[in-house]
């Protein structure tokens, strides 16, 4: 029986191993076929930032690690558009297509899921 599971990140890049973590967990979680979807609130969003330089932070550039979710079919990325705003960002600097939600309809949006998995 296939599930709906949505990964909520708020942490931001280079938060230690927690990114890679969760990553295993999206992915092992697609592995069993189940339809995944993840989205990115607060500093997450840094998350897809194109152009990052990891080299000082001992941690992998957190972008290219995004950019396997396709290959796992992970395929539905949600950024709140509220917090690329909050953070100078736009939807043209990230490392690949998203799709934007408010966050006036983020509980409702979240309720379309099966499992929601915050971390």
């Amino acid at each position: 029986m296939t599930k709906r599971f949505l990964f909520v990140l708020r942490k931001p890049s280079y938060h230690g191993v927690y990114v890679q973590e969760i990553l295993d967990v999206i992915l092992t979680t697609a592995a069993f076929e189940q339809e995944v979807s993840v989205l990115l609130l607060d500093d997450a969003v840094f998350h897809l930032k194109a152009n990052q330089n990891a080299q000082n932070s001992g941690c992998k550039n957190t972008s290219t690690l995004f950019e396997i979710l396709p290959t796992m079919d992970v395929n539905d990325i949600f950024v709140e558009m509220e917090s690329l705003l909050e953070r100078g960002l736009s939807v043209e600097m990230l490392t690949q297509p998203v799709q934007l939600q408010s966050r006036a309809t983020l509980a409702d949006f979240m309720a379309q899921f099966d499992v929601v998995f915050a971390g």
